[in-house]
């Protein structure tokens, strides 16, 4: 079978809605056991509920990502209960048009809350599964990023497009780190989602030439075709993105 993940397991963080809910679902499809991470304990339990309701396999484990003990606690909970992570889809974050301000009007304090997560939330969860990954010599690193990591926009998003564009810089060295061990690093790097204000969707001005908002199942379908065939892809950045213009 194609994109095949039977036997594998898979933790996504953020999973409790929106885009990460579509990926674990989209990974449990293609057989993996889906770890379902997310800050709020309810919402990461509901998500696994429905990947079982559905047929699937998965289980819950809230934590808060920007915890590095937290994170570890909560990775070696979910080992104990299903098995190694084989695949890590570093997909919590603060989204994109969550109180968006220009950096003059910005401060630290403001600044701090989207790297924290952005950037940190990514190491966190990638240090706590790579050493075991490289033990098996197999892993998929998969990161959740934004086309505002790679290209400027006028619209408020400097902070927020720091941590994203860390995460795409720190994707591509642990990649070349890992290659050997049989370990990829790649990121997905977003458009606009179905998770997005009209606000901030009137600030971009068009949706993109596909003319739809992007869903959790496009990116989840991404996720899966990286993890179950992307043996020979890696430190790459893929835009997900119904064809927007991202340089």
């Amino acid at each position: 079978m194609l994109f095949d993940l039977h036997g594998r397991v898979a933790l996504v963080t953020g999973a409790g809605q929106s885009v990460g809910a579509g990926i674990a679902a989209t990974l449990a499809e293609a057989g993996a056991v889906v770890v379902t991470n997310d800050v709020v304990d309810a919402r990461a339990q509901a998500t696994a509920e429905r990947i079982v309701d559905d047929g699937g396999q998965a289980v819950s484990a809230a934590f808060d990502v920007t915890d590095y003990d937290a994170v570890v606690a909560g990775c070696a909970k979910a080992t104990a209960a299903v098995g190694p992570i084989d695949v890590l889809v570093n997909n919590a974050g603060i989204a994109s048009g969550a109180g968006a301000v220009f950096f003059r009007e910005s401060n630290r304090e403001y600044w701090q809350r989207w790297i924290d997560i952005n950037l940190y939330g990514v190491m966190n969860c990638s240090h706590a599964v790579i050493d075991g990954m490289c033990e098996r010599g197999y892993g998929r690193v998969i990161t959740i990023s934004s086309g505002a990591g790679a290209t400027g926009l006028a619209i408020g998003m400097s902070a927020y497009a720091a941590g994203k564009g860390g995460a795409i810089s720190f994707m591509r060295h642990l990649a070349m780190e890992t290659a050997e061990c049989g370990v990829t690093a790649n990121t997905l790097a977003l458009g606009l989602m179905d998770n997005v204000s009209a606000d901030l969707i009137a600030k971009r001005g068009r949706v993109n030439p596909v003319g739809r908002l992007g869903t959790g199942r496009d990116v989840g379908t991404a996720a899966v075709w990286l993890a179950a065939e992307g043996s020979w892809i890696t430190g790459q950045t893929i835009h997900i993105n119904g064809g927007a213009l991202t340089t």
